[in-house]
């Protein structure tokens, strides 16, 4: 099997041993779920749900108030005890719905099959995964209904699932694929049969033999679709980076996967969809990959969205000494936390705990102008060039040297010796230049 892979990227210790061969577990139900009404890049929800009010799992609570947004839903059945601004691993608070369940899990009556694949027209599926709230799983969060509807003078011809999982520590993906993997070729012939498109791709690294065979096995007779080997290589699951290593067409400057005639996405991604197709399921629970030298008991486990960060951790057996760092994902582009009272949501794809040993911070020192961060960013850019521009708030310079084109992967901070941080001051330059961009068009 011929192994694909891009320019550039990095090789961070994949640290993974301590889950990649734990089979999915399904977490304890919770007895209180915060469930927040923004999950997904867009518009936030508008509840619409009562204090008082009972509800089902499955049932909508959430309504999406414009096309880039989706409807949120219960995961548990019980009484809605609060609607209030709560804290979540974004930082900041949002609107959550609470709710005290009742153990039970009732299901919903909208909860019912949608029927075969076969007899489901595109707009059909389309629709089903607008409300099923279905969002991007590895981490983006971005509604995937819209992903499904690319302008059509780009003519997308092509539909790329990742089962790459490059971020270090986490096997969600991994374990997924190895369990699950008809619910994701399903999942990919549901994409494909949405866009009216022939030629599907799945893209694993090669440290997960195992997952290809299953997926291999699993797309056998299914026309059009293609499991791929990609080299165990950091970011191979970035989008532009997987569409070149799957068909070599470059995603141009500023530009989407679209421009590319292609749409990525994650292997969770389409389970979730198979499961809205079969079951009538929406989007109310995802894989967690609990882990970290912090971590008593790592695990991979299903959690019901709205499940509290700190009792995800207790079914893990609690803190195994003093973590260092409680992180949102993986180390490489997961969001730090100062606080565990936060819900998990369809974006959280770990919860990471570092040890000190793990962490091992220094202190930035200057730059030693080795040009090592050059080499391995995956998009070509210069970061000691975007990280200057930034930190200065030359923001017309740095949209020049396309800052905004940074995946914000870190690798340029992970292979830079002086431990200078790249990615945070580019990150900052970015969000000031988009500030900027949204200001001028306002």
């Amino acid at each position: 099997m011929k192994k694909l892979t891009f320019k550039g990227g990095t090789h961070p210790p994949h640290s993974k041993k301590a889950t990649e061969k734990l089979a999915l577990e399904k977490a304890n139900a919770p007895k209180i779920v915060v469930i927040p009404m923004q999950q997904h890049i867009g518009a936030p929800c508008d509840p619409i749900v009562a204090v008082g009010d009972e509800v089902k799992v499955g049932q909508k609570i959430g309504e999406a108030k414009g096309f880039v947004s989706v409807p949120v839903h219960s995961s548990v059945s019980g009484k809605v005890t609060a609607i209030e601004p709560r804290l979540y691993s974004g930082g900041t608070k949002v609107t959550c719905v609470v709710i005290e369940s009742d153990m039970q899990d009732t299901i919903h009556e909208s909860v019912t099959s949608k029927g075969s694949l076969e007899a489901l027209s595109a707009d059909d599926i389309k629709n089903i995964i607008k409300e099923a709230g279905i969002v991007g799983m590895g981490g983006a969060a971005f509604p995937t209904h819209v992903k499904l509807a690319p302008p059509p003078e780009k003519n997308v011809d092509t539909v790329i699932l990742n089962g790459a999982e490059c971020e270090p520590y986490l096997t969600a993906d991994h374990r997924l694929m190895l369990e699950n993997p008809e619910d994701v070729v399903y999942g990919l012939q549901a994409f494909m049969k949405a866009l009216n498109v022939s030629k599907g791709y799945i893209g694993i690294e090669d440290n997960k033999m195992d997952a290809i065979e299953a997926m291999e096995k699993a797309a056998q007779g299914k026309e059009g679709i293609e499991v791929v080997a990609l080299h165990a290589k950091y970011p191979q699951g970035a989008e532009k980076q997987l569409i070149y290593a799957c068909t070599k067409r470059e995603v141009p400057s500023g530009g989407l996967p679209a421009d590319a005639r292609v749409v990525v996405n994650n292997v969770g991604t389409a389970a979730a969809v198979a499961k809205a197709i079969k079951t009538g399921m929406p989007l109310v629970e995802r894989i967690v990959t609990i882990t970290g030298e912090g971590i008593s008991n790592p695990k991979n486990l299903f959690v019901k969205i709205g499940t509290s960060f700190r009792e995800v951790i207790e079914q893990c057996g609690g803190f195994k000494g003093n973590p260092q760092k409680i992180i949102a994902g993986g180390p490489m582009m997961g969001i730090a936390q100062f606080n565990i009272d936060i819900p998990v949501i369809k974006g959280t794809s770990g919860i990471l705990t570092l040890s000190e040993n793990e962490l091992q911070l220094s202190d930035p020192l200057a730059c030693i102008k080795c040009g090592r961060c050059i080499e391995v960013c995956p998009i070509g850019l210069l970061p000691t060039k975007l990280e200057s521009f930034s930190s200065r708030n030359m923001l017309m310079e740095a949209e020049n040297y396309h800052v905004l084109d940074c995946i914000e992967c870190g690798s340029c901070s992970f292979i830079c010796p002086a431990k200078r941080r790249l990615v945070e001051s580019i990150r900052l330059g970015k969000a000031q230049v988009m500030a900027e961009k949204r200001k001028a068009k306002a």
